[in-house]
């Protein structure tokens, strides 16, 4: 990792990884669309700790990427008065980078660290005792006076996140408390996050443009908003003070964010894989080479939501191409397209 990404996490650590003014992510539980079920559990469960003065249990939450992960994680720090400690599987090379963090903390802080199941095993071990025993073992010295100093830590809350649940190693996935799964969100409830968007925002939008965003978001709030700047930015070229429903759809188009969310490297990697390969089934390092992409971010990015919707399906031989991939593509299956022509005589008529 470069030492200026380092940096920027540490610095990001040392200021407790509060957000500035204008951060869409809501601060408090009650704010938070969405995740009903895991609300609930939640707001239990840091009641009852608060009561009897104890830190949150340690928590694991698991899901697609955007789902709000780090924004519960900071609603935690704040409804347990602690502060946000935040870092990253990736960023924790060496065991001393997380010694250095856990030797800072603070008591009821919440240390979040992302995409955990990338840690390495050497921190996973320097992590154990952390999250059992409140404690650290330091080894001081080298060779033949190297000695183990054991030092105590204040109470506090790992929260990790990860998008890949099975790639986390049993005896640390064990030590969690609470492991939540966090689901894709309902049109309705990107819609309600489209309308708080735009009032952090400070612009006029109506209910039937945040519903055609929400729409095509594909069930993730990072990605409705993401889609609300954009549209945001077509508006303000066009000085219109308000995003009503058409302007919302001319600017989705011109992004190429179709009615069911697909783009166009959604459109990409469909075309390829009915039309190249006849639908399939077909490897995935043949489409990777085929389309210029990672094998990873083909397995990653595009065909979770692909399978979702139904379009595309995983099978022991390789992908293949279903019904409703070539109806939404408007081509007809491998099979209907070979249909035998009717027999015709030497005069043109029809045979029986």
């Amino acid at each position: 990792m470069a030492r200026e990404e380092k940096d920027k996490i540490f610095e990001n650590l040392r200021s407790g990884g509060e957000e500035d003014s204008l951060s869409l992510r809501p601060r408090a539980l009650m704010d938070f669309i969405g995740q009903d079920s895991l609300k609930d559990k939640l707001s239990i469960f840091m009641r009852a700790s608060r009561s009897r003065n104890e830190p949150l249990d340690h928590t694991l939450f698991y899901g697609p990427p955007g789902l709000g992960k780090t924004t519960l994680a900071g609603i935690i720090a704040r409804e347990m008065n602690g502060s946000l400690r935040v870092t990253s599987g990736p960023a924790l090379e060496r065991a001393g980078d997380l010694a250095a963090i856990l030797s800072n903390i603070q008591p009821n802080d919440v240390l979040f660290i992302d995409e955990i199941h990338r840690m390495s095993a050497n921190i996973e071990e320097i992590l154990y005792p952390a999250m059992e025993d409140f404690c650290l073992s330091v080894i001081v010295g080298k060779g033949p006076l190297a000695r183990s100093i054991r030092l105590q830590l204040p109470c506090f809350t790992l929260v990790g996140a990860t998008t890949r649940l099975g790639l986390l190693t049993s005896p640390l996935r064990a030590r969690f408390g609470i492991v939540e799964q966090l689901h894709l969100y309902t049109p309705s409830e990107l819609t309600d996050i489209v309308l708080r968007g735009a009032s952090v925002l400070e612009t006029g939008i109506t209910q039937d443009a945040a519903g055609e965003i929400g729409a095509r978001a594909r069930g993730t709030p990072r990605v409705a908003l993401r889609l609300l700047k954009r549209v945001r930015d077509v508006a303000t070229v066009r000085v219109e003070s308000v995003i009503e429903a058409p302007l919302a759809k001319a600017a989705l188009d011109m992004l190429g964010v179709d009615e069911q969310g697909l783009d166009d490297q959604d459109r990409k990697f469909l075309s390829a894989l009915a039309e190249l390969f006849g639908g399939g089934p077909v490897g995935l390092s043949t489409l990777a080479a085929a389309l210029n992409e990672d094998s990873q971010t083909i397995e990653d990015i595009y065909e979770p939501y692909l399978i979702q919707k139904g379009l595309l399906e995983r099978t022991p031989r390789g992908r293949k191409a279903t019904r409703n991939a070539y109806e939404y593509m408007g081509i007809r299956p491998p099979g209907e397209r070979q249909r035998l022509l009717p027999l015709m005589d030497d005069d043109g008529a029809e045979e029986e």
